[in-house]
């Protein structure tokens, strides 16, 4: 697999992509291998079978001649082999597009004037150019926009609209409404006048396909449904009775359609409905071959796909047919029955044309009834009820996309359902992702794995952000608000660590709204900090100088972030003697001593931070100084870290003791606060200044900044 995919991506780049798509056929002639003729023949000879009466009876649902749907099933097998993608996928007349095509055409042209068989060809010329251009660009990926909802919704409403339509041939009734409310009150007014030999004969041919489908699935029931209708026929001169046949068919490979090309008319009036069915199309055909590919192991190129529709629908259109696509039931019947490679196809187009000669006189008693019978039972099988179900069940968006399909196929143009489909996923698409999920997460009971716990208590500090999607333009605004309600909602926690993993892609609006946050967090005395930020996502950082300004110590590893800021960021004071809660693994050690008179966190401004003394400058004041000029050292841990090791001639004086005693302090003398990395050491220094005592300093860094300086003694 890899050594055929490397050479692949090898011929691509030599021969430039346009010709890689064309060169198709020349591949797969090349790939050919004897081994798979028996099996291709096999099943294109099953497939042959099914393809005969159901080119005719499609056909009739876009009130076309049955001889149109003969060449499309002949010209759009055998080009949707060549040059398609799957080994599976059987291209042809099919009833859904054959429903859309009338639907695009009786808008502008009389079902059965010349015009409207003349506009069937060049519609599927210009749906099968649609096609083409969208391949050999590499647009492939488009499809993937179109949700699976619109082609349920589509194919169910198609499926009920062509059962609709087809109770008037089946009972000898002419209907003539002008849309299918109209057909069913027509219907229903002039059921009386039912032609009886007609129901009988096609509520036969019904009762004969329900009953083989049960007994025996592969068995080609229509064929020998319509065989035995012809039969009846014959044997009662039924069409001397009333009874609608078909009459003759052709006798004679695809002639060459003399089409409009050119005639800007056609082309206006055909453009909507030629972008509905090659879309159409183009996402049916490559659903049929995902669902087989799945089964197959095949690895399928969407471009490679969208070049054979293309090819089937020009030429078709060219030689006398009307738009084709994939077929979910032949393309079904032709995996099962092992079809191997696209010469399957190949194999059931020359079974049409060999009965195209030899049963052609058949035609004469086929009745119409019957063909109307097996398209109510295609009709009804193309309805995926637990599809349907499984959708309504689902998310309320694509439940809303199919039902708006559904019903715009019924009561609606049916390109113009398709388009309104097709705009709602592309909608809904859009809401999603400019509306990514942005959660403040805390850790699990083993404090391995963050989560949503909206009922769990938070860190009073600091804020973990999870942002489930994209930063682009279309999706700041709604990150950037979250962000802020959750600042709102928790005003004290005035750090922020964002959890960048599943950010994928980072447009400038995005950089931008990063910014804003970071002035803000700073603003408040607080900061930002990122983990796992993408490769793809740093690259426009870096780009746009956005790493130097959040700053490279501020980019933290996953594994280490928390206990990196617990450690180095987060104020000790407010975990210790004002936060109830153990959110982190680091503060189940935690000494807890709540008081309630300590210096509230918003209080404990940048702006009214106290002077600084390195460690080196303590160590040599105390040194170089007589004892009554030396400073007092003052100490504001709890007694086991201060035993743990501290500066020589400190005093030990906890931080809730300082805020909630009585001390003489004495005047004149220099006071220095030591905490573990400096912050407790402000709060006691803004306390001790508000009480008074401007000659106050800290120690910068705390103790760790001292023993960095290899300067802690450790007491015994």
């Amino acid at each position: 697999m890899t050594t055929a995919l490397s050479s692949a991506q090898t011929l691509k780049s030599a021969v430039g992509p346009v010709a890689y798509f064309l060169l198709r056929p020349v591949r797969f002639a090349k790939e050919y291998q004897r081994a798979d003729f028996r099996p291709d023949l096999v099943a294109g000879l099953t497939v042959g079978v099914i393809l005969l009466p159901q080119a005719v009876a499609f056909s009739l649902i876009a009130e076309l001649p049955p001889e149109m749907g003969l060449y499309a099933a002949i010209v759009g097998a055998i080009f949707g082999a060549l040059w398609g993608s799957s080994n599976q996928n059987h291209t042809g007349p099919a009833n859904a597009i054959s429903l859309l095509v009338l639907s695009s055409l009786q808008t502008a042209y009389v079902p059965g004037s010349p015009e409207f068989i003349v506009a069937a060809g060049l519609l599927a010329v210009m749906a099968g150019v649609f096609q083409l251009v969208l391949g050999v660009a590499r647009l492939g990926i488009l499809v993937n926009f179109v949700s699976h909802s619109v082609i349920v919704g589509f194919t169910s409403g198609a499926g009920l609209l062509i059962v609709l339509k087809q109770l008037g041939p089946l009972l000898g009734i002419t209907v003539g409404g002008d849309n299918i409310l109209g057909d069913m009150q027509q219907l229903a007014l002039n059921l009386p006048q039912a032609h009886l030999p007609t129901a009988l004969v096609g509520i036969g041919v019904i009762i004969l396909l329900v009953v083989a489908r049960r007994v025996n699935p592969k068995f080609p029931a229509a064929l020998a449904a319509m065989i035995l209708a012809s039969g009846v026929v014959f044997l009662f001169h039924l069409e001397q009775d009333g009874v609608a046949v078909i009459g003759s068919l052709p006798r004679n490979l695809p002639p060459l359609a003399d089409l409009p090309l050119f005639d800007l008319r056609f082309i206006r009036n055909l453009s909507a409905g030629a972008l509905a069915v090659g879309a159409i199309g183009l996402v049916e055909t490559l659903a049929i071959g995902r669902s087989i590919a799945t089964q197959t192991n095949q690895r399928l190129d969407n471009n490679q796909e969208f070049v054979g529709q293309g090819m089937a629908n020009i030429f078709t259109g060219l030689f006398s047919g009307y738009p084709v696509a994939g077929s979910f039931s032949r393309s079904a019947v032709n995996f099962s029955a092992g079809a191997r490679t696209p010469m399957a196809s190949l194999f059931s187009a020359l079974v049409v044309v060999v009965a195209m000669f030899f049963l052609a006189p058949m035609a004469t008693y086929l009745p119409v009834t019957a063909l109307a019978g097996v398209l109510v039972v295609t009709g009804f099988r193309v309805i995926d009820r637990i599809e349907i179900v499984r959708i309504w069940q689902g998310t309320r968006g694509d439940a809303i996309i199919m039902l708006v399909t559904f019903l715009g196929t019924l009561f609606l143009h049916i390109e113009t359902a398709v388009l309104m489909g097709i705009l709602l996923s592309l909608v809904l698409y859009l809401l999603r992702t400019s509306t990514p999920r942005v959660h403040a997460v805390l850790p699990d009971r083993s404090y391995r794995h963050f989560h949503y716990q909206p009922d769990k208590p938070a860190c009073p500090q600091l804020t973990i952000i999870d942002i489930l999607g994209d930063l682009y333009f279309g999706a700041v605004s709604h990150v950037e608000e979250a962000i802020l309600a959750q600042q709102r909602e928790h005003p004290e926690q005035r750090f922020l660590l964002m959890r960048m993993h599943n950010v994928n892609h980072c447009d400038f609006s995005g950089i931008h709204m990063l910014e804003s946050l970071v002035r803000g967090y700073r603003d408040r005395g607080g900061d930002v900090f990122m983990v796992r930020v993408s490769y793809q996502v740093m690259q426009v950082m870096q780009a746009t100088t956005f790493d130097t300004f959040l700053g490279e110590k501020n980019f933290l590893d996953e594994d280490g972030a928390i206990s990196y800021v617990f450690q180095h960021v987060l104020d000790p004071a407010v975990c210790i003697y004002e936060c109830p809660v153990r959110v982190f693994k680091e503060c189940q050690n935690l000494p807890k001593r709540l008081i309630s008179t300590a210096l509230p966190l918003e209080q404990d401004g940048v702006a009214d931070m106290a002077s600084q003394v390195t460690p080196r400058a303590l160590w040599e004041l105390l040194h170089a100084n007589g004892a009554a000029a030396q400073p007092l050292i003052v100490d504001v841990r709890e007694p086991r870290e201060f035993h743990r090791g501290h500066i020589p001639g400190s005093e030990l004086l906890p931080l809730p003791e300082l805020l909630t005693s009585q001390f003489e302090w004495p005047p004149g003398r220099e006071i220095i606060f030591v905490c573990r990395s400096g912050r407790r050491s402000q709060r006691a220094a803004h306390w001790l200044q508000a009480q008074g005592h401007q000659d106050v300093k800290v120690l910068q860094g705390g103790i760790l900044a001292w023993e960095s300086a290899h300067l802690l003694e450790a007491v015994d």
